[in-house]
């Protein structure tokens, strides 16, 4: 479930937008904007790729995402923390408090919200 870097923002603006033609998309990019044929082809990408699907009408293509942001920026999390931290979220949560220079507000904040899931997880089961 790796995306190029063009990939992920087309499936940024989708999400950003949840559905739009090609013209619609390429629109949504910064100057220079990318030609239309190549936004086409990574949208085309991305759909054999199972990421966009989409719905024709006569002539027109109306893509939307398949894959949630947030099921994919799971995905890359996990993905991430497997990778470069052994599979281990307090050397992942003590990396981001270092680099992003946390507060202890902002920990106890962090803790407090990941108390409140954990909860809400267990009264699921």
């Amino acid at each position: 479930m790796k995306l190029t870097r063009a990939e992920e923002q087309i499936m940024q603006i989708l999400w950003d937008m949840e559905e739009g033609l090609v013209k619609d998309i390429r629109n949504r990019f910064d100057d220079p904007k990318p030609a239309r044929n190549t936004v086409s082809t990574v949208v085309r990408v991305l759909e054999r790729k199972g990421f966009v699907g989409h719905r024709a009408y006569s002539n027109v293509h109306v893509y939307y995402p398949l894959v949630s942001k947030s099921e994919y920026s799971k995905h890359q999390l996990f993905g991430l923390m497997e990778n470069y931290f052994d599979n281990s979220f307090p050397a992942l949560a003590s990396f981001f408090a270092k680099e992003k220079d946390l507060s202890i507000r902002d920990l106890e904040e962090l803790m407090e919200d990941t108390k409140n899931e954990l909860k809400k997880s267990k009264r699921r089961k």
